[in-house]
């Protein structure tokens, strides 16, 4: 059968006799194998090019010395101008030490090149803004990871960019390192694995608790795992009107609460002793017991496809909400979720329905922040966001297979960038102050020339399609691999 380029119907590939789990197996191996083929065959997936015209050689002299001295003199007298005088007003950096890159921990510095560089990629694709990719190796004498060194680094580099993404740094320094630089820089440090999974999280759940007849005031949500992504989910569910006494949230040694002696004793874990003084009074003993009646689990923990028990699902409240959200495999297949009785599954993955990924999240607000030049982005500006993309998609139309905006719908960029732009200047970390329609208009004429820009690559051929035969080798490995 011949593979759809645009990597569409998947299931369709393979054989008919193949289990449910086994083509989820394969679906995932089909796209590591393709993965890695298709970026030796492109040398990775990104590139840098001139965004000015350059009539003739003469122009150098223009665009370089020494004409540039006007610009470095101009920059000195106000730092401001560098936003506008550069392409510093539209340019993030993507900076992680590679610590917790996806569901394959520690991965050296430059092993997690191939995420930041796929974060570039979205960025600028799916929302107009330039990015890139800086793996940074914190290691102190001993070996160890050193997030002063993460921080030193950010504060140093901050005045090339409009903006921080950080990405893949593991716990507990990822709090320190989040929390530090937000306060310490005069741009917006944004910690995607966690404010970004909060901020999809927050927009998905608001939208399926919607569609189960439910409040978040009322809900009992189950949080499994306790990493950076999982702390902030609790903490903006909570900021946004979930009550944080019928929540619960479990580590890998258990619940968190009051007791947890060794968390408050590790002043590195400040985040989660958060949780462990706000939830889950009644010390719930285990998963399964905490389970019982809830109405919503988040998962974002161990990846499956059996850390989440189909027991656990069939003792949840009727209409139960499932997000499982680990990578690149969820905590339980979304079939087998659906078999034990929940209402609505989602996963990080666009391979199967309800995809809460960060993608819809951070072009979008990111986007937003750089145009009104925002010094931070706030939890408000978060939340706001939040609630940007669940009232697009309930406009749209909401049912318990999609329940939440996907990336192909390209006006969800602008109008969370107008919504979060519009928030920054409410709360008073704007340097320019822009209406709602400017934002928007500029956000989407941004996004469309990106688009564009790609398309006339490829039919200039300075962009080349995958060759189908790599991609066939890839399919014929993964299915012989999963008939093993």
């Amino acid at each position: 059968m011949t593979i759809d380029p645009a990597l569409k119907n998947l299931e369709a590939l393979f054989p008919a006799d193949f289990t449910e789990d086994q083509k989820a197996q394969a679906k995932t191996q089909f796209l590591k194998n393709l993965s890695l083929e298709a970026h030796r065959f492109y040398g990775g997936k990104m590139q840098t090019v001139p965004k000015c015209d350059i009539a003739g050689l003469n122009w150098f002299n223009v665009w370089y010395t020494p004409g540039v001295s006007k610009i470095s003199t101009t920059i000195r007298e106000d730092n401001d101008t560098s936003f506008a005088l550069n392409n510093r007003g539209n340019l993030v950096a993507v900076i992680s030490d590679s610590t917790r890159v996806l569901g394959d921990g520690d991965c050296t510095p430059p092993g997690g090149l191939g995420v930041m560089e796929g974060k570039a990629m979205i960025m600028k694709y799916l929302g107009g803004v330039d990015a890139v990719p800086l793996c940074v190796d914190s290691r102190g004498p001993d070996g160890k990871n050193d997030p002063e060194k993460l921080i030193n680094f950010v504060k140093m580099a901050q005045h090339s960019f409009g903006a921080v993404n950080l990405e893949d740094i593991s716990q507990p320094n990822c709090f320190k390192v989040l929390d530090e630089l937000r306060d310490a820089c005069n741009i917006p440090v944004w910690h995607d694995d966690a404010q970004g999974t909060a901020c999809i999280t927050l927009a998905g759940l608001l939208n399926a608790l919607k569609l189960a007849g439910k409040k978040l005031s009322d809900a009992k949500i189950v949080l499994l795992g306790a990493g950076a992504a999982n702390t902030t989910i609790a903490r903006l569910i909570i900021a946004d009107g979930g009550d944080p006494a019928k929540m619960i949230v479990f580590d890998s040694k258990g619940s968190l609460h009051l007791g947890r002696e060794e968390i408050k004793n590790d002043k590195r874990n400040y985040r989660k002793w958060e949780i462990c003084e706000k939830t889950n009074p009644g010390r719930a003993a285990n998963e399964a017991e905490a389970l019982k009646g809830a109405d919503v689990l988040i998962a974002l923990s161990t990846p499956g496809p059996d850390t989440v028990k189909r027991e656990w699902i069939s003792s949840m409240a009727p209409k139960s909400i499932v997000f499982v959200c680990a990578n690149p495999v969820p905590e339980i297949w979304p079939y087998a979720a659906k078999e034990a009785g929940a209402f609505i599954v989602a996963t990080g993955r666009g391979d199967f329905p309800n995809q809460v990924n960060n993608s819809v999240c951070f072009p979008g607000i990111l986007k937003g922040a750089l145009l009104v030049r925002a010094k931070k982005i706030t939890d408000g500006m978060a939340i706001r966001c939040s609630h940007s993309i669940a009232d697009f998609s309930e406009k749209r139309g909401i049912t318990p297979d999609n329940i939440i905006a996907t990336m192909e719908e390209t006006e969800i960029f602008a109008v969370e960038a107008a919504d979060v732009a519009q928030q920054a200047i409410k709360e008073g970390v704007a340097r320019v102050k822009l209406s709602w329609d400017e934002v928007y208009q500029r956000a989407k004429a941004d996004i469309a020339e990106a688009r564009s820009l790609v398309e006339d690559m490829k039919k200039s051929g300075h962009i080349k399609a995958v060759p189908p035969e790599i991609m066939q080798e890839a399919l014929e490995k993964a299915i012989a691999a999963t008939k093993k």
